[in-house]
């Protein structure tokens, strides 16, 4: 045979093996899943899926803007649920496709930001404290603590507006929430006057900073701080003493998703019980399904930095969705924080 007729016969044959199963498209944050999880949809429901990751809302959100991102489904935090319907980026959830749907905890079944779950499906609590190496004493207790140059050049703050600006507000005694412009730029003030003692605005890559002794000190989700914790036994965590955000992070099919048959069956089979507690495990994670938690092994459900006790509980606020002009006002200022 002929190399050329060979070579033209081998492709025909490949593209007769070409993997013609349907393929949804899942973009999610990082190290937030468990790793059988997606493997097992596949088989289960003989797909394909393209998982991708990312760190941070806004780096989601620069993706789906377009509404030709090639995602189906993706994982907001709640606050940004109600802005991505206002620009048209979400499909509607059609419940009578989620036979699980009754799992999520009774708090989680008319939330806010969503009462009747038209728009999107709870799927993990997050909330942001100070992760921190064990040679720090005394250790910090409060926001204010990371503003003291012991920890000049060894200290992080999240790359993300809404927990950098919470926590310079409850720094000032102020709700995370607001909108108050002579409040928010007083917030900025906090921001820039600590902005010389940062080594960086980072979120999940710092983990490994952490855990080296390389950075004493960082504004961390408490998911990510737990993941820190089990890879050193010299890092602990801490809900500041004047408060702190709490929020959900969601499910979401966008409105481009071509495959809306197969994200629904995606969503619920995320709300199975033990698919979201293995979710939880592996992800090290506060779970908002409450047929998950009663499977979740008992150090893991009353660990209290997924599950903090209720004093510490009362000290949480949750994240609201701002308005349009609060949030382009916030958004100046993060800009500006950012290039100061």
């Amino acid at each position: 045979m002929k190399r050329r007729v060979f070579l033209g016969t081998a492709a025909g044959l490949a593209s007769c093996v070409q993997d013609r199963r349907p393929r949804l498209n899942v973009f999610n944050w990082s190290a937030y899943i468990d790793p059988q999880t997606v493997p097992n949809f596949e088989h289960e429901f003989g797909c394909r899926v393209r998982y991708g990751i990312y760190e941070s809302n806004e780096e989601m959100l620069a993706r789906v803007m377009s509404g030709n991102s090639g995602w189906d489904i993706v994982f907001p935090t709640d606050y940004l649920v109600k802005p991505m319907l206002a620009n048209a980026l979400l499909a509607e959830i059609q419940h009578a496709e989620l036979a699980n749907l009754g799992n999520l905890e009774p708090a989680f079944q008319k939330p806010a930001w969503d009462s009747q779950l038209q728009w999107s499906i709870p799927y993990m609590v997050t909330a942001a404290g100070i992760a921190y190496n064990r040679k720090l004493v005394p250790p910090p207790a409060a926001w204010s603590d990371l503003w003291s140059a012991r920890l000049s050049n060894r200290i992080t703050m999240l790359d993300d507006p809404f927990d950098v600006m919470g926590a310079c507000l409850k720094k000032l005694g102020l709700s995370v929430n607001s909108t108050n412009p002579a409040q928010l730029r007083a917030a900025q003030h906090e921001a820039v006057m600590q902005k010389p003692l940062l080594r960086a605005y980072l979120n999940a890559e710092v983990r490994d900073q952490l855990v080296s002794g390389d950075v004493l000190a960082a504004q961390m989700w408490n998911t990510t701080a737990q993941q820190a914790m089990d890879a050193s036994p010299e890092i602990s965590f801490v809900f500041p003493r004047e408060g702190y955000a709490v929020y959900p992070d969601c499910m979401v099919i966008l409105r481009e998703s071509r495959h809306q048959e197969l994200a629904h069956r995606f969503l619920d089979f995320m709300l199975r019980p033990q698919v979201a507690a293995a979710n939880a495990l592996a992800a090290r994670t506060t779970s908002t399904n409450a047929a998950a938690r009663m499977l979740l092994p008992e150090g893991f459900r009353n660990n209290p930095t997924l599950y903090p006790p209720p004093e510490v509980f009362v000290r949480g606020e949750w994240a609201d969705t701002l308005s349009p002009a609060a949030q382009r006002l916030r958004d100046r200022i993060w800009t500006e924080i950012k290039s100061a």
